[in-house]
C-alpha cells in the first residue's frame, strides 16, 4: 500500500480574530453576532475576494485566509483595517468590532480540508501579538513587501511565541499613511520629519484599577482623547494604531518622538473604582524630555466625556504655538465641558529649565 503523498507549498497566511470578543458577546450576544455577520458580509469577505484570497477556516470570531501573493495579503489586511476604522468612528467604544491580524509567509501542508505547518502557526501567533485594529507581520513578509507598498513597518524585535522553538522577528504595519523607514539589523532608524504644526502622540494609559477587565476602559479612554485632539485643526495627532505599540513598555520619550515624528507625547493613567474615575495625564516635550504640563481629573462615570474633553482642552492649551483662547481653538469639543476656559492661555514650547 503506497503512502499518501503530502502536498506542500509556499503561501501567505492571514490570521484574524476580533479583539475582546468574549467581552462583547458577554455584554450583548445577539447584537455582537449580528454586527459581526454584517461586517463579514460588507467588509471582510469582499476584501478577501478583491485581493484574491481564499478563506480556509472560520472558527467563531476567527478567520484563516490563504493568499498566493504576500503583497495581496498585506494589501487586504491594510484595506480591511482602514475600512473598519472608518466604520467604527460613529460606534461606541465598547461596541466596536476591531480585528487583530497576523500575516506570515511560509511552507504549509494542505490536506484538502485545512492547512497546517509552521507557516500557519506563526501567522496565528502574530495575530495574538497585534493590537486591536493593528497588523503584525513576520520578517519575511516585511522583506517581501517593503519596496512594493506605500507604508512602513515598526520593528518590535524578536518575540518568543508559544509552541514555536525559535524567536520570531515581529513588525507592526504602520497604518498612518506615512512611509516609515523600518529598523535595520543594526538597530538604527531614520526619524520621520516633524510636521509643520504641533504634533502629538498619545501613549496607552496605564490601568491602575487592579482589574484586567478594565483594560478596555483605559484603551477606550485613550481613543476618545485622541479623537477629541484630532478635531483641532492646528494639531497633528498620531493614530492610535502607531502609538499603541508602546503599551506595557518602559519607553524613552525622546526615542518615541523620533520614531513617531512628533514634538509632544501625552502619557497617563486611568483608575476606575465603583462609579468614580480618575485620569492623570502629563504632556512631555519629546526632544528635551521636559514636562510641560501635568494634571489630575476626577469625576463620575456619567461625566466621563467631560473628563476626556477637559484633558484634550488642557493638552491643546499646553501645546499651542501661539497665545489663543482655548475655547476658540478647541471648537466643538468643548460643547460637553462643564467649565470651559474663557481666558487666553499661552505656554512656551521650550520652557526654561533652571
Amino acid at each position: 500500500m503506497s503512502e499518501r503523498r503530502v502536498e506542500r507549498r509556499l503561501a501567505a497566511i492571514l490570521a484574524a480574530d476580533v479583539a475582546g470578543y468574549s467581552r462583547l458577546v458577554g455584554e450583548d450576544e445577539e447584537g455582537t453576532l449580528e454586527r459581526l455577520r454584517v461586517v463579514r458580509r460588507e467588509v471582510v469577505d469582499p476584501m478577501i475576494e478583491e485581493h484574491r484570497g481564499r478563506i480556509v477556516r472560520i472558527a467563531g470570531d476567527g478567520l484563516l485566509v490563504e493568499f498566493a501573493s504576500v503583497v495581496d495579503a498585506v494589501r487586504c489586511a491594510v484595506d480591511t483595517q482602514r475600512e473598519m476604522a472608518l466604520r467604527n468612528t460613529e460606534v461606541p467604544v465598547h461596541q466596536r468590532i476591531e480585528f487583530r491580524i497576523g500575516i506570515n509567509l511560509g511552507d504549509i501542508i494542505n490536506d484538502e480540508q485545512d492547512l497546517y505547518g509552521d507557516g500557519v502557526n506563526v501567522a496565528a501567533r502574530l495575530e495574538a501579538l497585534a493590537t486591536p485594529g493593528g497588523i503584525c507581520v513576520s520578517r519575511v513578509v516585511r522583506d517581501q513587501v517593503r519596496d512594493k507598498l506605500n507604508f512602513g513597518f515598526d520593528d518590535r524585535g524578536e518575540q518568543q511565541v508559544k509552541n514555536i522553538a525559535r524567536p520570531v522577528r515581529v513588525f507592526d504595519v504602520n497604518l498612518t499613511g506615512e512611509t516609515v523607514t523600518s529598523i535595520s539589523d543594526s538597530g538604527t532608524r531614520a526619524a520621520p520629519p516633524l510636521p509643520d504644526k504641533p504634533s502629538i502622540a498619545v501613549l496607552p494609559f496605564q490601568n491602575l484599577s487592579g482589574d484586567p477587565q478594565q483594560e478596555y476602559f483605559a484603551e477606550g479612554m485613550v481613543e476618545e482623547i485622541i479623537t477629541a485632539l484630532s478635531r483641532i485643526r492646528w494639531l497633528f495627532v498620531i493614530a492610535r494604531n502607531s502609538s499603541s505599540t508602546y503599551k506595557g513598555k518602559s519607553v524613552d520619550m525622546k526615542q518615541v518622538g523620533r520614531q513617531l515624528g512628533v514634538g509632544y507625547v501625552l502619557e497617563g493613567s486611568v483608575r476606575k473604582g465603583g462609579n468614580r474615575v480618575r485620569i492623570t495625564a502629563q504632556l512631555i516635550e519629546a526632544e528635551t524630555g521636559a514636562h510641560l504640563w501635568a494634571d489630575r481629573f476626577d469625576g463620575s462615570l456619567e461625566d466621563v466625556f467631560d473628563l476626556q474633553d477637559r484633558v484634550a482642552i488642557s493638552v491643546a492649551g499646553s501645546s499651542s504655538p501661539h497665545c489663543k483662547p482655548l475655547k476658540s481653538a478647541v471648537g466643538p469639543i468643548v460643547r460637553r465641558a462643564t467649565s470651559p476656559p474663557t481666558t487666553s492661555t499661552c505656554v512656551r514650547l521650550r520652557p526654561t529649565i533652571q
